[in-house]
């Protein structure tokens, strides 16, 4: 007890004698790296999660700053500009990467994104016009500012006064001592939950708000390194769970009025790139945004509360979690990573059925992956851009336009068919693809408000003057509305063209938008708050206002969902909340088939659902539930809200997130199969 007293006693004396001017003399360029790296750390989360002065994750970001910078003491004075450099850069880098990546994808980035972010090669445009912005140059001045500092020391002589070799070595001590207890002190403030994600890790968000940027990234690092080993670690634990899970939630089969409808019929799946809800419900002047699909919904059976659930694999994300209901993987994407599993698919099931399944895609077989992922899905055939005559005059945005793309598939199509029999084809669309500038490729289309006035002639005769108000024109979100117009017009030409090759006669069509557009907030505002009399939103005390809040925004993200055959017999709206991981319970018992591992519901037995989210929110008919912020918002007026069931779907959303990652990760239905057929053997 003596002793530890002497050592408190030791360490008091050392704070109190310590010549703080002189460390701050000898130490300018250290300084500056923490004072830079910091900063930038807090300019992010300003531009991101908006909780820039929250002290915990200036601790952890601090900790890691003097964790990594304390190195630099154990080089010679002239190369510490070097070293702190580096780390600087790659700090520098993890926020603008941050910064870019939060833009488009409203998270933050993994490691395991690497190879995904190739794809960034070629989707250009859309990164330079829609993502990158004026702000994500700003983290550069800290990179500047070190260049500058170094200057003015150089000149000044510093580094002849910096310290001996002894002096170092102190410093390093002190400084890594000072960061570890930095570290373990921003810890002792960090709840269960919070650790709880972290260890997740697949609410970036609410990481990047709790942890700092740097921690973060570090986490992040770790378990993307992980994944990569986890054939040898965690298996045992993951299989006991996936088990307890199925035990639990056993599927149970109920027949309804639509078990069978649609059985031994032809199915023609067609992907909607970036397709909303919101471009369903607009029309300018009397002209709908979108009449095929509008009238497509009105016949068929439109499911209004949709949504994708995709992550940052985007399409790819959406074509997986259709095909086997289950959700995203946490780090990176399926389709780059994870494609090589295998997955209970609704194109197997098809198949075990006899079917002939076929996809359609006017990119390159490499983009996401689909050479490989396709196969894994159990497509017999992918038709990729190789399959197609592309040219100049026929291109649009990425690739082959729509309706070119429609126009070639259609032979094709036919003529397996004809050879083959019974089909499933998934026709992915391309043109309607951000950032939404071929304005002149997709034919004219006003987004503006146009009205007529009375007024009189130079003779005084009384005329009837048109007027035009801007109101969309000029935005991301009107550019937008004239692409899903194009795309629009070519599934009309689509279907004029199936019909007449007589391929709708027996087949049914399923389309889904993808996942949403991606657009600013600002323009949704201007969309619900524009004032054509003074060409001006309306101000915030006008009673015409609508609060288009964070709430708005993400239940905007809905997608449309339709089921359509040529009778027409349909006429349904089923607004049950739905997500993409529910699609194939639900059309797998319309064709008479049964899945065993789906996570989602066949949405046909319910009233309510509950639609987990990748990021850790979920939304019921009743409310949308933010992780992040432990809060909601209430979708319908007349729901009581129960603290109970809230717990509840918080409990089942994280469980369902948990085993489909585990599924993914540890390739759990083929062992757990294998398992089991091995187990029943030895018992007989």
């Amino acid at each position: 007890m003596g002793k530890i007293k002497e050592k408190l006693g030791n360490i008091k004396n050392s704070i109190k004698n310590f010549n703080y001017k002189e460390y701050a003399n000898t130490n300018r360029l250290f300084i500056t790296f923490i004072i830079v790296n910091l900063i930038n750390a807090m300019l992010l989360r300003f531009f991101t999660v908006k909780n820039y002065f929250a002290i915990k994750p200036v601790m952890a970001d601090l900790a890691i700053i003097l964790l990594f910078g304390s190195f630099v003491y154990l080089f010679k004075a002239k190369k510490q500009f070097r070293y702190l450099m580096v780390i600087t850069f790659i700090f520098t880098l993890i926020c603008i990467i941050n910064s870019l990546y939060y833009t488009y994808y409203m998270s933050f980035a993994s490691f395991s994104l690497i190879a995904v972010s190739l794809t960034v090669v070629d989707v250009g445009d859309a990164v330079i016009q829609n993502v990158l912005q004026l702000k994500d140059f700003i983290f550069l001045w800290g990179l500047i500012a070190m260049f500058i500092v170094n200057h003015f020391l150089k000149k000044r002589k510093y580094y002849d006064i910096v310290g001996p070799k002894e002096n170092r070595k102190k410093r390093f001590t002190g400084t890594l001592i000072t960061g570890v207890a930095v570290y373990a002190l921003f810890f002792m403030t960090v709840t269960s939950l919070e650790f709880s994600r972290l260890s997740k890790q697949w609410n970036r968000e609410f990481l990047v708000t709790k942890f700092g940027v740097y921690t973060y990234q570090l986490n992040d690092l770790f378990k993307s390194l992980d994944a990569k080993f986890n054939t040898l670690f965690g298996y045992d634990k993951a299989a006991k769970e996936f088990r307890e899970y199925y035990e639990k939630n056993q599927i149970v089969y109920k027949d309804n009025d639509y078990t069978g409808i649609f059985k031994g019929k032809n199915l023609i799946v067609i992907h909607g790139e970036s397709i909303q809800n919101t471009a369903l419900k607009q029309s300018f002047n009397g002209v709908e945004v979108t009449p095929t699909l509008n009238k497509l919904k009105n016949e068929g059976i439109y499911f209004s509360n949709f949504y994708a659930q995709a992550s940052s694999g985007t399409s790819s994300d959406t074509e997986f979690s259709f095909s086997s209901s289950l959700l995203p993987v946490t780090n990176g994407s399926v389709a780059v990573s994870y494609w090589n599993r295998e997955y209970e698919t609704m194109q197997k099931l098809l198949k075990s059925d006899g079917y002939n399944t076929l996809s359609f895609h006017a990119n390159t077989g490499d983009f996401w992956n689909r050479n490989n992922l396709h196969n894994s899905l159990g497509y017999n055939t992918f038709y990729s851009k190789n399959s197609f005559e592309v040219n100049e005059e026929n291109t649009m945005g990425l690739g082959l336009s729509d309706k070119e793309f429609f126009k070639q598939l259609t032979p094709i199509l036919k003529k397996e068919y004809d050879e083959k029999g019974k089909f499933m084809a998934t026709l992915i669309m391309l043109s309607n693809h951000t950032p939404f500038d071929e304005l002149e490729k997709y034919g004219p289309f006003d987004v503006d408000i146009k009205e007529e006035v009375k007024t009189t002639d130079e003779n005084g005769n009384e005329v009837v003057k048109t007027i035009s108000h801007p109101y969309m024109e000029g935005t991301k979100l009107g550019n937008y509305f004239k692409s899903v117009h194009y795309a629009d017009s070519a599934l009309g030409e689509l279907f004029d063209r199936l019909d007449k090759e007589g391929l709708l006669d027996n087949t049914v069509v399923l389309i889904y938008g993808d996942h949403d557009a991606k657009l600013p907030k600002g323009d949704f505002n201007k969309l619900n708050n524009y004032n054509k009399e003074t060409d001006e939103l309306y101000s915030e005390d006008d009673e015409r206002y609508v609060d288009y809040d964070y709430y708005s925004y993400e239940l905007d993200r809905a997608v449309p969902l339709i089921i359509w055959t040529k009778d027409k017999q349909f006429n349904v709206d089923k607004t049950t909340a739905m997500g993409m991981i529910d699609v194939l319970p639900t059309v797998s018992n319309m064709f008479g088939l049964k899945t065993k591992y789906s996570l989602g519901n066949d949405i046909m037995n319910l009233d309510n659902n509950v639609v987990p989210f990748p990021n850790g929110n979920w939304l019921t008919n009743d409310i949308y539930y933010n992780s992040q912020k432990d809060e909601y918002k209430v979708i319908n007026p007349n729901a009581v809200i129960d603290s109970d069931e809230i717990d509840k779907n918080n409990e089942l959303s994280t469980e369902k997130l948990q085993v489909s990652n585990d599924i993914i990760l540890y390739d759990l239905i083929k062992n757990e199969d294998k398992n089991l057929k091995k187990s029943e053997g030895e018992k007989k």
